[in-house]
């Protein structure tokens, strides 16, 4: 059994996921939806991998200090399957300080919406399977 702690992390990121996940599905793409979708991204992101950083640390597994740590440890480990694209996103998400770009605001929106929800999503349907 995972400690409360843990389950705690991932009780907070599968709750952002869903409001990131719901937020992203609507059709508008308003300066208002392409922010708070952003900001509901950063915050999602921060919460993943941390999570993975305590479930790491909970099974023994040293040196997941940062979040492009946790991702290469993550992904060795078996929990994410897309290491890769767990950088770029991490990527955008270190990029989100520049949106007043609002070229780049919509990259990383659209980056959003068609990548980094599916990952994001994979993870929460591990650790569903996980968990249960």
């Amino acid at each position: 059994m995972l400690p409360d702690r843990v389950i705690e992390r991932f009780r907070d990121f599968k709750k952002a996921f869903f409001r990131l996940k719901e937020a992203s599905e609507l059709e508008d793409n308003s300066d208002i939806l392409v922010d708070a979708v952003i900001q509901r991204f950063e915050f999602t992101f921060e919460l993943s991998w941390k999570f993975m950083k305590s479930y790491l640390e909970y099974e023994g597994i040293e040196g997941a200090a940062s979040p492009r740590s946790t991702i290469r440890l993550a992904f060795k480990q078996g929990l994410i399957t897309d290491g890769d694209d767990w950088i770029t996103m991490m990527l955008d998400r270190n990029r989100t300080s520049h949106v007043y770009d609002e070229k780049l605001a919509l990259e990383i929106f659209n980056n959003i919406k068609t990548r980094h929800i599916k990952l994001l999503n994979m993870l929460v349907v591990k650790f569903e399977t996980i968990l249960s």
